[in-house]
């Protein structure tokens, strides 16, 4: 079964805020959802399919249908880290073509701003994850997991910081437009290098934000978006992939961006040159090069020269990316980033993007989310959607 063109997202909506002391995660997420479905032009009665992940409080799905006041015929809690959104939407449009629901709202939503919480310190997953007593002695924390892989793709292709610098800058060069941006200064290569080593090669400025806030994303059949006011946005193919240590088998030398990109496409029935905007999930600057490489924006190790020189500044280079500045620049909630890029995905397609770096024309946009940990096991999940 094929899920192009079955499903539309219709609604769409990004939490305004970075910092949220005074709210709880589950008033975030009902938040979001309101904001959805007042894009959508929709009701909580509307909803009967519900998808969340590991940042939902609780008993995730059970807990959070309960709180936001949703009766749901089918829910979805699968959790792949910061990619689990993308999932949802293709795991949404499954479901719709399968007749399991009409309307699927997705949430997403976190503090760890207001927690303190960052990728320097070690994360408890908790005693019984298998994968724990074999990592955690060597005191392994997010940073120098992806440190690890910038390190290594420096070693084969020779990838230089300044080139991994460009990727920041680009998304600066967006942020400035973008109000809510935590971080909305144009930066150069030169104030990148200059930013503190973080987890050598990595600097400050190669590192997202770390934010509060969330979003929502309204998903349809095609005859109840079509019956809305608001631009349909198709989905047109998806894929998710997994990817781990193998039991040492390790090679840093390339994600599963490689083969969900392959099944997106495939599906799709396009190609890496059709795509007009990119939603590149962007937690380290080496996360967004070794995406670009595996989805076949260009050979890989040449993903240095591709974002060198400005090649993803919108209106300047080939591949537009992130024109909301990302998570680098504008929003990371819940350390989680790929809500987010749907998101900006949508505006794009619907022209809402911001004026200055609206893709002129923009009918077909790529989402792409890598979720875990780049270096170890991650879960990537790669949508390309339509404006029809």
């Amino acid at each position: 079964m094929t899920i192009r063109g079955k499903a539309c997202i219709a609604g769409a909506y990004e939490h305004p805020t970075r910092k949220a002391p005074d709210k709880t995660v589950a008033q975030l997420h009902a938040e979001c959802a309101q904001g959805a479905l007042a894009d959508a032009g929709l009701s909580l009665h509307d909803v009967d399919g519900y998808f969340c992940a590991g940042d939902a409080p609780g008993l995730g799905a059970l807990s959070m249908a309960d709180y936001i006041g949703l009766q749901c015929r089918h829910v979805d809690s699968t959790d792949t880290g910061g990619s689990s959104y993308l999932l949802h939407v293709s795991h949404a449009a499954q479901a719709i073509a399968a007749g399991k629901c009409n309307v699927a709202l997705i949430t997403l939503a976190g503090r760890p701003r207001s927690e303190s919480s960052s990728g320097t310190q070690p994360r408890n997953w908790g005693q019984n994850v298998p994968d724990e007593p074999f990592e955690l002695p060597y005191g392994v924390v997010t940073v120098n997991n992806y440190a690890l892989v910038a390190a290594r793709h420096m070693h084969d292709w020779g990838t230089t910081a300044e080139q991994l610098a460009w990727i920041k800058v680009a998304a600066s060069h967006h942020a400035q437009h973008n109000p809510h941006a935590m971080l909305r200064d144009v930066v150069t290569v030169a104030d990148v290098l200059a930013s503190p080593m973080i987890s050598d090669p990595l600097h400050r400025m190669d590192c997202c934000v770390v934010s509060d806030g969330g979003g929502a994303l309204i998903v349809t059949r095609p005859e109840i978006a079509k019956s809305l006011k608001r631009p349909i946005v198709s989905v047109r193919g998806a894929g998710e992939a997994l990817k781990g240590p193998r039991g040492g088998r390790v090679d840093l030398s390339y994600s599963a961006a490689a083969w969900s990109g392959k099944t997106a496409f495939e599906e799709a029935g396009l190609t890496p040159a059709d795509i007009q905007y990119a939603s590149i999930y962007d937690s380290f600057t080496i996360t967004v090069l070794m995406q670009l490489e595996d989805l076949g924006f260009c050979a890989k190790g040449a993903g240095g020269r591709f974002v060198a020189d400005g090649n993803l500044i919108s209106g300047v280079g080939k591949l537009p990316f992130n024109t909301d500045g990302g998570g680098l620049c504008n929003n990371h909630p819940s350390n989680r980033g790929g809500m987010t890029k749907v998101i900006e995905a949508v505006r794009q397609l619907r022209g809402e993007a911001h004026p200055a770096v609206q893709v002129k024309n923009c009918s077909i946009a790529l989402a792409q989310g890598m979720g875990g940990q780049l270096g170890s096991r991650h879960g990537s999940a790669t949508l390309i959607l339509e404006r029809d």
